[in-house]
């Protein structure tokens, strides 16, 4: 069994991996499609929340409409998880467990079209990573290299409770 901080820190790197935001070479919205709420939410508002921990009026009403504390969003969101960033990056580009690693969050966190979405996110996350030896959730969604990053929140909350199944 896994304890406390492992499944934190597990936790905290799936959900940094698919809301990080970004840079003017990023992402500048964030797409959220959950059972029937398409929901688009600007990268500037989630990187502003992130620096004053205020919430934009269209941040704030998703927030109640999905009956979540502004305090625990900011949390996930902007937590700096520090990482070695080439350690990262050799290992997200080894064909067998970054492969592995990165066909699973490319189904939940996607271009537009769908296409290249593993190849977009191992640069956001990789480009997130060298730059300070952090990640968080908003700096990937600021690095992805589409114009939109598409979170799927129905796969998410799938792979969800399947980490926390195996997890405890």
């Amino acid at each position: 069994m896994l304890s406390f901080n492992r499944y934190s820190l597990s936790l905290s790197l799936l959900i940094t991996f698919l809301f990080n935001i970004g840079s003017s070479i990023g992402a500048e919205k964030v797409v959220l499609n959950y059972t029937r709420l398409r929901a688009s939410i600007p990268v500037a508002d989630l990187s502003n929340f992130c620096e004053t921990k205020e919430a934009s009026s269209t941040l704030a009403y998703y927030l109640r409409l999905a009956n979540q504390k502004e305090d625990n969003v900011h949390n996930t969101l902007c937590r700096q998880i520090p990482v070695n960033g080439v350690m990262l990056s050799k290992i997200l580009n080894n064909p067998l467990i970054g492969g592995v690693v990165l066909n699973l969050f490319a189904e939940v966190v996607t271009t537009p079209t769908q296409r290249a979405s593993k190849e977009s996110l191992r640069g956001a996350i990789v480009t997130s990573a060298l730059k300070d030896n952090n990640i968080s959730i908003v700096e990937v969604t600021e690095n992805y290299p589409t114009e939109e990053v598409h979170i799927n929140g129905d796969r998410l909350m799938e792979i969800y409770t399947q980490l926390e199944g195996i997890l405890g």
